[in-house]
């Protein structure tokens, strides 16, 4: 299971124009090339009397899909730039269109190149990305004479409480980075003096904005 990854935030449109060209741009999530097909089909839809719907998309924990599309334009001047941010980027599980309605002015091909690349960068900018990073659910459980300590011990840590359950216990859920569970369950058994019984419920991904 793939750990820690950037990929795209949400579906935003961008625009930008280029020598009277006006370049549309979306980028989106995509966990599998089936969405990533059906999410640009969806934009030449919306696009149809567009003159190009250049794509790209990377997927898979070892971007082991990854393809381009120039749609009409001169062949390499199109997807791959776009496809070659995403990588620059270092985005995995995304999608991007670029949608072109030509302005009466010819870029010729390294206009082109650089036009569908920087179209693309804001595409990128304006969904914003994000990094997914894989944690693990702890359950810590204690008796009720340690609930007020360890609650407000773990609301003070950098490990975000998810959810407190009472029953005959306490059982406090805890989201603790992979590589902290070691040093968390240390903590925790030196909190409650060995008190508490901890186990690993499941992994899951928390998403972080990151920075512009």
């Amino acid at each position: 299971m793939r750990e820690n990854y950037k990929t795209i935030g949400k579906l935003t449109e961008s625009e930008i124009i280029i020598q009277k060209s006006r370049f549309i741009g979306y980028a989106k999530r995509a966990e599998s090339e089936q969405e990533a097909i059906e999410f640009i089909e969806s934009i030449k839809a919306k696009h149809r009397s567009a003159n190009h719907n250049c794509s790209a998309y990377i997927i898979g924990e070892h971007d082991s899909i990854q393809k381009a599309n120039d749609d009409g334009e001169p062949s390499g001047t199109a997807g791959v730039p776009i496809l070659e941010v995403l990588k620059k980027q270092g985005l995995k599980d995304t999608a991007v269109v670029i949608t072109r309605y030509f302005g009466g002015i010819k870029l010729g091909g390294g206009g082109l190149i650089r036009a569908y690349g920087k179209a693309t960068t804001a595409a990128i900018s304006a969904s914003g990305i994000v990094e997914r990073r894989l944690h693990s659910l702890m359950a810590v459980s204690i008796d009720y004479n340690w609930l007020g300590k360890a609650e407000n011990e773990i609301r003070q840590s950098p490990y975000p409480l998810k959810e407190i359950r009472y029953t005959d216990g306490v059982e406090i859920l805890v989201h603790v980075p992979v590589e902290k569970e070691l040093d968390f369950t240390g903590w925790i058994n030196e909190m409650t003096n060995g008190q508490a019984m901890i186990s690993c419920l499941e992994k899951e991904f928390l998403e972080f904005q990151m920075p512009e």
